[in-house]
């Protein structure tokens, strides 16, 4: 239990709370209603295995510059809390889960979980050789609101990519500003990030206009798919997080940036998808 315990620290097991809601809201609007209980329950099981297969991934990946990192040394890798072996064990049994909630779902979504790996296996390396891994990073995650749409329609339709972009740029606004804290490591270790080549300025003012372009993707999936006022009380309640969270973080301090990282980014999903789910039952 106590392995299991640092393994789920390692990979912020709790973190899903950021995936999951977006995967829930493109399977609510895909359905317009109460999906079936099957649905819902392959959905969360391949939304967790997915994410623990990337995070377990990434800590694989990043072992060698997490060590050389003050702020990451600590990590159960680097400090030798688990050995890598343990942790490529857990990659394939997330694999073996999420393939089987796929086929579970349908085959399309089965179909799709094979590009889905790709990134989500891939995405970690984007960062060694390019600074738009903010982005990767945010279409990655996007990945959640696709496969949420197509486990009920087995499709994918021009209002779940409206949603997969503003889930990109989401999760790339909020991934520069937490790339801030890491400018001189990255820039030391000769990896990329939009922090690292332009400075924390440029950084802060592209995580604004992501955050922006994110607000106004879910503007424009709302006017699609004619969506009654609860989600547009969600819509505003982002956009406030949104810029508050942007708010917390300047270039000469960052002293808020744990804050608006954990805990206004938890409130985002959890607002559209409550302003989601009103919305079907207004």
């Amino acid at each position: 239990m106590s392995r299991a315990r640092i393994f789920l620290e390692m990979i912020k097991f709790e973190h899903t709370v950021f995936a999951l809601p977006f995967a829930y809201t493109g399977m609510f609007l895909a359905a317009g209603r109460w999906p079936d209980w099957g649905v819902i329950l392959w959905v969360t099981v391949a939304l967790t295995a997915a994410r623990t297969l990337a995070m377990a991934m990434n800590r694989i990946a990043d072992a060698a510059y997490d060590a050389r990192n003050p702020r990451t040394a600590g990590r159960a890798l680097p400090r030798g809390l688990l050995d890598s072996t343990s942790v490529v064990i857990a990659v394939v049994l997330s694999f073996a889960v999420f393939e089987l909630a796929a086929w579970r779902l349908n085959t399309f979504v089965f179909a799709l979980s094979v590009p889905a790996l790709v990134f989500l296996l891939g995405y970690h390396y984007t960062k060694r050789f390019s600074w738009t891994s903010h982005w990767v990073l945010g279409f990655t995650d996007g990945i959640a609101t696709a496969g949420g749409w197509a486990a009920v329609r087995g499709t994918l339709d021009a209002p779940v990519y409206v949603l997969w972009f503003a889930v990109t740029c989401w999760i790339a606004g909020f991934d520069l500003i937490y790339a801030c804290q890491d400018v001189e490591v990255d820039r030391r270790e000769g990896l990329c990030s939009v922090p690292a080549r332009f400075g924390v300025g440029t950084a802060l003012w592209l995580a604004r206009v992501s955050h922006v372009l994110a607000a106004g993707a879910l503007l424009v999936l709302g006017l699609m798919m004619d969506l009654s006022w609860p989600y547009w009380i969600g819509v505003v309640a982002t956009a406030a997080l949104l810029a508050y969270e942007n708010a917390l973080v300047k270039e000469e301090d960052l002293s808020e940036l744990g804050y608006a990282f954990f805990n206004v980014n938890a409130y985002v999903s959890v607002s559209m998808l409550a302003g989601t789910l009103g919305a079907l039952y207004a």
